[in-house]
């Protein structure tokens, strides 16, 4: 699309690092963020200068290496990662890029990771002290599911980031359109954006950035 590559066409070049993570990626077929989407993660990351950021869905670390350097280094990230393994990479990339004392990494299921960061008592949004942003970028059909545990873990004001969301534009489409194996994640995931768009504790915006993006501001 020239739209697109136009776009693309401006955005400045990557540090060597992220540049050699995402050939890497590219070349290993591990799914990371799309370059326009790295640029709104990053500019919103920036914006926010949130002090905690809960990310689900590591890959190899290049989105929690890209919210740190857009924080300032000054964030501390929990990611949380349940492919094995991915989980020695990404610690190998989270510490070439100096960041290993800022970025927690939790190899964990999702759910298991989010009810124990709940039962920890540690992340508690009513003394400020829970996650300013929260980026979740792993298994789509679990989105509906994992959104009342991040909204308890989420201080009032912060700011949910969830990735492919339009699903290569099915998303739009009857289910009957859509191939018997992915319907599932189709209900889900339309699901799932019906909720964050009438709840009245959200302010949701749903973006055609990349895959799709929505963005939630957490208001209760």
């Amino acid at each position: 699309m020239r739209t697109e590559d136009y776009l693309l066409s401006l955005e400045r070049e990557e540090d060597s690092l992220l540049f050699e993570l995402r050939e890497e990626a590219e070349r290993e077929r591990v799914p990371i963020i799309r370059r326009e989407t790295e640029s709104l993660l990053r500019t919103l990351t920036a914006l926010k200068k949130p002090s905690k950021i809960l990310e689900i869905g590591t890959a190899i670390g290049y989105s929690s290496i890209v919210m740190e350097k857009a924080a300032g280094g000054m964030s501390h990230i929990i990611t949380v990662e349940s492919y094995e393994k991915r989980v020695p990479e990404a610690l190998k990339n989270i510490r070439r890029a100096g960041y290993s004392g800022r970025i927690s990494l939790l190899f964990s299921d999702a759910t298991e990771a989010l009810k124990a960061l709940l039962e920890s008592g540690i992340h508690v949004p009513s003394i400020g002290a829970g996650f300013d942003l929260v980026f979740m970028d792993a298994a789509k059909g679990q989105y509906i599911n994992w959104l009342p545990m991040i909204l308890e873990l989420m201080n009032d004001g912060g700011l949910l980031i969830c990735d492919n969301v339009l699903q290569d534009l099915t998303v739009m489409e009857s289910r009957f359109t859509v191939e018997r194996r992915d319907r599932t994640i189709h209900e889900r995931m339309r699901e799932f954006l019906h909720e964050i768009k009438h709840t009245d504790r959200l302010e949701s915006a749903v973006l055609p950035v990349g895959d799709g993006v929505s963005l939630s501001v957490k208001l209760k």
